[in-house]
């Protein structure tokens, strides 16, 4: 019985796509880190030679720097469709909030791991640290922008909530990324985060009128 033929890699370029490669790249921060993009082993799970990489990038540093970029990009465009989505009820509207950021993750929490691989990257580099302080100012100005409604326009109370809220969200993503969790962690979180940074804030403005 003859052994089947093993899969040839090949070094045609134009097969595959920079979004093939930086998918690939995606994919194994989420399995292992930054530190796991590694140009052959990306080839190797492509199932072509490093030729196809340098086709598209002149060396890893311009891969990882596409990264980035798409993922800055996607996290603006998540951003706006936030801000532009309002519900009338402001006590709704950061509940629903909640929601979409504990579901950030995607079916296999890909994005949220992805993210604290990035966060563990950028304590070693200057200048994804400066990217990740820009993202986490607009998310807070953001939900600042939604507590506005619920603090009768009290500018420092929503910027104190809106923190508060922001840490309890990030903790939330260290909690949710782990390989074993008990049942329904999400929606317990999801939960105290309303009732105590929403709900009771909503109860004391209902209260003061």
């Amino acid at each position: 019985m003859k052994a089947a033929p093993k899969t040839r890699k090949t070094s045609e370029g134009p097969r595959l796509s920079r979004e093939d490669w930086i998918d690939a790249a995606f994919k194994a921060v989420v399995d292992g880190g930054f530190d796991n993009v590694r140009v052959l082993v990306l080839a190797d799970k492509l199932g072509v030679t490093r030729g196809s990489f340098y086709w598209h990038f002149a060396d890893h540093a311009e891969l990882v720097s596409d990264l980035l970029k798409q993922w800055r990009d996607y996290q603006r465009e998540q951003d706006r469709i936030a801000r532009s989505e309002i519900d009338p009820d402001p006590q709704k509207d950061l509940e629903r909030l909640i929601d979409i950021a504990l579901r950030h993750g995607g079916k296999d929490l890909e994005y949220m791991r992805f993210e604290l691989a990035l966060r563990g990257y950028g304590r070693r580099d200057a200048e994804v640290a400066k990217m990740l302080v820009d993202v986490d100012q607009e998310r807070m100005d953001m939900v600042k922008e939604k507590y506005m409604r619920l603090t009768n326009n009290d500018a420092q109370k929503s910027q104190e909530l809106a923190s508060l809220f922001y840490l309890a969200i990030v903790g939330s993503y260290q909690a949710l990324s782990r390989p074993v969790n008990p049942p329904m962690i999400r929606e317990y979180l999801k939960n105290i985060i309303a009732n105590y940074l929403v709900q009771e804030q909503q109860s004391s403005k209902a209260k003061k009128k």
